[in-house]
C-alpha cells in the first residue's frame, strides 16, 4: 500500500467534483472524512517518528563503531587466551586443570574471528566459544571452548568455596579452597570413596567404587594418570578433579568413557584454567532437521544405537542422558557420525553394584512414564529408580520422544526428525506405529520391543536407499 504524502494531504487530496456555479452540493456527513484524514495524518505522523527515530539509531550505532574502532581492531589483533585472568588460571586450583595451559600461553589456541568480540558474549549464555587450534606438524584445526556454566553460575561457585571456607561471600579464593571438602582428601587417603561424593552431580548421584576409580585411573589433567590411587595425584590436581566432579562433570565423562574407545562423546583435549578444550564434531543435529530423508533415516537409526549402547555394553556400566535435545547431539561433516556434545547430564549407574546389593525390584524391568510438560524437550524421570535398576528404557524413551518421534518439539517445530517420511513408508504405516510404541508404549514393556524392531527397521530403510 502506498503512504501519503505531506503535499497530498496539504493540498486537499480528497476533494469533491467541480461544483458548477449557483449549484449548491448536498450535505454530506463530515465526521468519517476527518476521521480518515486524521487517521492519515497519525499514520504519517508515526511512520516519519519511526524512519526518524531509525536513521537516530543508526547513527548512533555507526557513532558508537567509529569512537571503538580501536578497541574493535585491538580485538582482532590480540589473544585473549593468553591472558591468565581472560581463562581464570589465577583462580587455580579452583578451577577444571591446566594440561593445556602450555599450548594457550604459547598462542596455539585463539577465538575464531567473532568470538574475538566481547560484547557478543552477552548472547552466549552457554560460554561456548569455537577457536583453532595449531600444531607445527599438524596444522591448524577447530575445537570447541567451554567455561562449563554460565558466568552466573561460575560466580556462584566462587561466592560458595568463600562461603565455607571463610563466612564471606567474597575472599582470597586460592586460599579458601584450602579450607573447603576439595582439600580434605589429602595424600594419606588411597581411594576415592562414593561416600565422599555421592550426589555431588548427576555423574556421581549413585556412584561405585569400580566407577570412581575409573575417574581417579582416567583423570587428564594429571601427568602421572593411569593409578586410581589418590596420593599418586597433587593436592592442587585432587582439588581441581573434585571441583570439576561437584560443578560440572562433563569433562570427566569424556575423560572416563573416551571416544578414542567407541563411545558416542566428543573428545577431550585438555583444560586451562576455567577453559576445557574439546574436539570440534560438526553442525549441531538440528542443522540437519530439513535434510534429505535418506540422511535423516541414518542419523535416527544412530542415534538408536547411541541409545543401546549407554543402555547395554560390555563394561556394565549404565549411561543415561538426562538432558537430550537437538542442541546436544553433533554430525560429523566427513563420516556423518553422531556424537554426543553435552555431556553435563548423565548419570552413570554400576549394573554389577545392582546385582550385588540387589535393592527392591533391582530385577524388575522400569518402564519410563510419558508426563505432559509445557516446555520443550523435557523428560519425565526419577534418578533414583535408573540407580536402582538393571534393566531401563529411559535412553529409548528419551531419542523417540525428544528427538525422532511427532511428538518432538524444539524451536517452535513438531514431527521429530523422522517428519514427512516418503509415500510409500507413510502408507505402510509400521514406522509410524514403532515411534508412537517407542514414545507412548500401548502393550506392557512395548517400549522395549519397539526400539529393538525400531533400530531394525530403520537399518533396512538406510540398505534400501543406498
Amino acid at each position: 500500500m502506498g503512504q501519503w504524502g505531506l503535499g497530498e494531504l496539504g493540498s486537499g487530496a480528497l476533494q469533491w467534483p467541480h461544483q458548477r456555479q449557483g449549484q449548491t452540493l448536498p450535505t454530506a456527513p463530515r465526521s468519517p472524512c476527518r476521521s480518515e484524514n486524521m487517521l492519515r495524518f497519525l499514520s504519517l505522523k508515526f511512520g516519519r517518528l519511526y524512519r526518524c527515530l531509525k536513521f537516530l539509531l543508526l547513527v548512533g550505532l555507526f557513532v558508537i563503531l567509529v569512537m571503538n574502532t580501536h578497541n574493535l581492531f585491538a580485538s582482532f589483533q590480540r589473544n585473549e587466551l593468553t591472558d591468565r585472568r581472560f581463562i581464570n588460571l589465577n583462580k587455580c586450583p579452583a578451577c577444571f586443570g591446566t594440561s593445556w595451559c602450555r599450548k594457550f600461553m604459547n598462542g596455539q589456541v585463539s577465538f575464531e574471528t567473532w568470538g574475538r568480540l566481547r560484547f557478543l558474549d552477552f548472547f552466549n549464555v552457554k560460554n561456548v566459544h569455537f577457536a583453532q587450534y595449531g600444531e607445527p606438524r599438524e596444522g591448524t584445526r577447530r575445537i570447541v571452548l567451554k567455561r562449563l556454566g554460565s558466568n552466573q553460575e561460575l560466580g556462584d561457585i566462587d561466592q560458595k568455596i568463600c562461603k565455607r571456607a571463610t563466612g564471606r561471600p567474597r575472599c582470597d579464593l586460592i586460599q579458601a579452597m584450602y579450607k573447603t571438602e576439595f582439600a580434605r582428601l589429602n595424600g594419606d587417603v588411597r581411594l576415592l570413596t562414593p561416600d565422599v561424593v555421592e550426589g555431588w552431580s548427576d555423574l556421581v548421584h549413585c556412584p561405585s567404587q569400580r566407577l570412581l576409580d575409573r575417574v581417579v585411573r582416567r583423570y587428564a589433567e594429571t601427568k602421572d594418570s593411569g593409578s586410581f590411587l589418590l596420593k599418586n595425584l597433587k593436592d592442587t590436581e585432587r582439588m581441581q578433579l573434585l571441583m570439576t566432579l561437584a560443578f560440572n562433570p562433563e569433562p570427566l565423562v569424556l575423560q572416563s568413557f573416551p571416544s578414542d574407545e567407541g563411545w558416542p562423546f566428543a573428545k577431550y583435549l585438555g583444560a586451562c584454567g576455567r577453559m576445557v578444550a574439546v574436539n570440534y564434531v560438526g553442525e549441531e543435529l538440528w542443522s540437519f532437521y530439513n535434510a534429505p530423508w535418506e540422511q535423516r533415516v541414518d542419523l535416527a537409526r544412530q542415534l538408536m544405537d547411541i541409545a543401546e549402547q549407554l543402555t547395554n555394553n560390555d563394561f556394565d556400566f549404565a549411561l543415561y542422558l538426562l538432558d537430550v535435545s537437538f542442541d546436544n547431539f553433533a554430525v560429523g561433516p566427513r563420516d556423518g557420525k553422531v556424537i554426543v556434545v553435552d555431556a553435563e547430564n548423565v548419570i552413570v549407574a554400576d549394573k554389577r553394584l545392582i546385582r550385588q546389593n540387589k535393592p527392591e525390584n533391582y530385577d524388575v524391568w522400569y518402564e519410563s512414564r510419558v508426563e505432559d510438560c509445557d516446555k520443550e524437550a523435557c523428560l519425565s524421570f526419577s534418578k533414583d529408580i535408573l540407580c536402582s535398576r538393571v534393566t531401563v528404557d529411559h535412553n529409548y524413551y528419551a531419542v523417540c520422544q525428544n528427538l525422532l518421534s511427532r511428538y518432538s518439539t524444539w524451536r517452535g517445530t513438531t514431527g521429530g526428525l523422522l517428519h514427512d517420511p516418503p509415500a510409500d513408508v507413510a502408507k505402510d504405516g509400521h514406522l509410524e506405529a514403532l515411534l508412537d510404541e517407542c514414545t507412548k508404549p500401548k502393550k506392557h514393556y512395548g517400549r522395549y520391543q519397539a526400539a529393538k524392531e525400531l533400530r531394525e527397521y530403520l537399518a533396512q530403510l538406510s540398505n534400501n536407499v543406498r
